[in-house]
């Protein structure tokens, strides 16, 4: 006789890998950049996550720089040090590929098949840094630029030489890089190839904060001197401006030669926090409720913030009206959106003129149409994935919801009441129940999404649908499983 709960449970295991949204890839140290100085801030090798291409993709190349801010002088190059964003050797040895580094046709429909290059970012100044000589105290090194030119010259010995389209792309700190290194990473490729940049969530703006105070100014320029980043910042700038000021994406753009696209929030969560409101300028931490979740601000403070939207749409007319320099600038309370799968393609993904993220991306980079496009101001798209952060205001344990600030929608055990003995048993009858009831529902939308993909014809509207379907449903199973245990 068939023990029927041991196959519910294997099949929904099975169902869960089916579902996955990311797959895990493998580190790659780059250990001969050691002897030629190219090194994280702790002297460690540099180091990348590379998932293969295959198929039509086998000689196209994505490669994605991490973010993680910057430390701008000894005392907070010190505290990340010892960090993953200092050191490879507390990097975690796999990391989960999701959003526009996905190899799934179904959740990355243009760039499934390239090869996907995640670079692991330990130098803390977007890869511009480079100072020849090391104190001794510290053992601090500022080599940045180094370990970039070490990591693509991996990458072209491992086959990006033969690259026939290439995209240097990254988030927040490594938006920045993108933006900076696009036309040195342009320049390593094929002339024939089809090379373009995309920035996410990087195109960081020189504005007063809530005092008054030119604080990011001031913290850029301290990021460029100390880690002697001047000499790698593009010389259109440098010969015009202070290179401070070039760590700026409004002062360089529009000398970038390069076809480079933008996503970005007018109401970035991290240029709030840091640019407009940061701790310094607001002591008594008025801002504080206001910048955990955008629900949570006064009158005043969403006029300021509408303020700081106009400061950055002005920032953004530099780039004038070329379709190469594309954009997807969207109302949302968000910080990088190209890497999670709910923003970058899913069907409630936000939307421009009824265009996800990814959809934008791949028809401005195939040259399908071009895409410029500005959302009207907040709180008018409803299909923002506004950022909540938990209270301790920690962005590493922050969520992202559509119109819920509610924790406890994440915690499995809140879902239902405490329940008596009797009680308990009648539940886990009753999930039983439903689970035989969904198992034919999920082996039939398995079957049609296989029928799809059999078909020439463009079917990724149904695909995302009936994947979203298949990811509730399997949700809804993994929540009973936990209560049957």
């Amino acid at each position: 006789m068939i023990d029927c709960t041991k196959w519910l449970c294997l099949l929904f295991f099975v169902l869960l890998l089916l579902k996955a949204e990311a797959s895990y890839v493998p580190i790659t140290f780059v250990q001969n950049a050691v002897t030629k100085g190219a090194v994280c801030l702790d002297g460690s090798a540099p180091a990348y996550h590379l998932d293969r291409g295959f198929g039509e993709g086998i000689n196209n190349w994505l490669v994605q720089f991490e973010g993680g801010g910057w430390c701008n002088n000894v005392t907070t190059c010190l505290g990340r040090k010892n960090g993953r964003l200092g050191s490879s050797k507390k990097m975690a040895k796999q990391i989960a590929f999701s959003g526009i580094l996905n190899n799934r046709r179904i959740f990355n429909p243009d760039f499934y098949n390239w090869n996907r290059v995640k670079v692991r970012y330990c130098d803390g100044s977007s890869f511009t840094g480079d100072k020849e000589e090391v104190n001794p105290t510290t053992q601090l090194h500022f080599r940045g630029a180094r370990v970039f030119a070490a990591v693509m010259q991996d990458l072209l010995t491992k086959g990006m030489k033969n690259a026939r389209n290439a995209i240097i792309s990254g988030c927040s700190a490594g938006g920045l890089t993108s933006i900076l290194h696009c036309d040195r990473f342009r320049a390593l490729l094929p002339a024939g190839a089809k090379a373009k940049c995309l920035s996410d969530a990087g195109y960081f703006i020189n504005t007063r904060d809530v005092s008054g105070t030119q604080h990011i100014e001031q913290f850029f320029s301290q990021i460029v001197a100390t880690h002697g980043s001047a000499k790698n910042l593009p010389p259109s700038c440098t010969s015009r401006l202070s290179p401070g000021l070039c760590f700026f994406p409004q002062y360089l753009v529009s000398q970038i030669k390069t076809p480079i696209f933008f996503v970005n929030a007018a109401y970035d969560s991290w240029q709030i926090k840091n640019i407009l409101a940061p701790g310094v300028a607001d002591p008594e931490g008025h801002w504080h409720s206001c910048k955990l979740d955008i629900n949570n601000c006064s009158p005043d403070q969403l006029e300021l913030m509408q303020g700081f939207r106009t400061q950055f749409l002005r920032a953004l007319t530099v780039l004038g009206n070329s379709p190469s320099k594309g954009m997807f600038i969207d109302s949302c309370y968000a910080h990088c959106q190209t890497e999670m799968q709910e923003t970058w393609f899913r069907t409630d993904s936000p939307l421009l003129n009824k265009t996800t993220i990814a959809k934008a991306v791949a028809d401005w980079f195939f040259e399908r149409k071009s895409f410029r496009q500005i959302d009207c101001a907040y709180p008018c798209n409803p299909s923002c994935h506004n950022r909540v952060f938990e209270p301790q205001d920690q962005p590493e344990k922050n969520v992202t919801t559509k119109g819920t600030s509610d924790a406890s929608s994440r915690n499995p055990n809140s879902w239902f009441p405490k329940l008596s003995n009797k009680g308990k048993w009648m539940e886990l009858l009753c999930i039983k129940q439903w689970i035989s009831g969904l198992l034919p529902i999920l082996f039939i939308l398995a079957e049609a999404r296989m029928y799809l993909v059999s078909l020439d014809i463009d079917t990724t509207n149904y695909l995302v649908l009936i994947t979203t379907m298949e990811g509730y449903l399997c949700n809804f199973l993994s929540v009973s499983s936990l209560l049957m245990l």
